[in-house]
């Protein structure tokens, strides 16, 4: 099956909207050079497929936010698709990539489409992943954090949550970014950390991105690992024990 390995997770409410016309065009150009349009339905279960393809749509609105396409990016990009999803289904995705940078994509009818329809967890491992692909050259640009900030505020992510998955790539120039990444201020006591972290890590727990497939999920063991580095990070400082 073409394109089985990206999207072998399956497509539901996703072959709906801006999303769905925007996969049937680019996969379809891809494979016989001629538009094809979604199917018109959509379900209400978030398949492994609705969270990839809307990934690579949101993808593709990172890449283009400072208006200006670096030929490394897409090197880049596959790197990071590469580690969390491996070799086959990153070559698959820079496929589809590559054809979607070539697109004029709404990103606000795109973000809408998904938080209408993907619970909130999933959510915050898209904003994750694409926070990967702004800081993919050691930055997140202007233009790249305003495009984050209001893919977030569509998706109905709290203040406290998108600091939290921002936190760890402004730790150059943010000596309190661990207390952010906790959600907490720096005053905070030390029980008070430990209530944070545990909270923290239940929210970005891996398992709550069962249903997304095995990939998704190690891709979310990334979040988590950066809520532990955080935590370990503050009691080091501290000498907590």
């Amino acid at each position: 099956m073409k394109f089985g390995k990206w999207l072998g997770g399956g497509l539901g409410w996703a072959f709906a909207g801006p999303i769905g016309a925007l996969a049937g065009f680019v996969i379809g150009a891809i494979i016989d050079g001629k538009q094809q349009d979604g199917p018109r339905y959509a379900s209400g279960r978030t398949y492994a497929g609705d969270f990839k393809i809307s990934l690579l749509v949101l993808i593709a609105c990172v890449v283009k936010a400072d208006g200006v396409r670096k030929a490394e990016e897409i090197g880049i990009v596959r790197r990071i698709l590469v580690a969390n999803f491996g070799e086959a289904e990153a070559d698959e995705a820079i496929q589809i990539l590559n054809r979607l940078l070539q697109e004029n994509i709404d990103e606000t009818q795109v973000a809408w489409q998904i938080s209408r329809h993907m619970n909130y967890s999933s959510k915050l491992e898209l904003l994750h992943l694409l926070f990967e692909v702004a800081y993919a050259d050691g930055e997140v640009c202007e233009a790249e954090m305003s495009l984050l900030q209001r893919i977030a505020g569509i998706f109905g992510v709290s203040a406290m949550d998108f600091n939290a998955i921002k936190a760890p790539y402004t730790r150059s120039v943010d000596e309190d970014w661990a207390y952010k990444a906790l959600g907490i201020e720096k005053s905070a006591s030390d029980e008070e950390v430990k209530k944070a972290y545990r909270k923290m890590a239940m929210k970005y727990h891996p398992d709550k991105l069962t249903g997304l497939g095995e990939d998704v999920k190690k891709a979310g063991a990334e979040k988590f690992r950066a809520v532990q580095e955080a935590y370990e990070h503050i009691k080091k400082e501290r000498g907590m024990k």
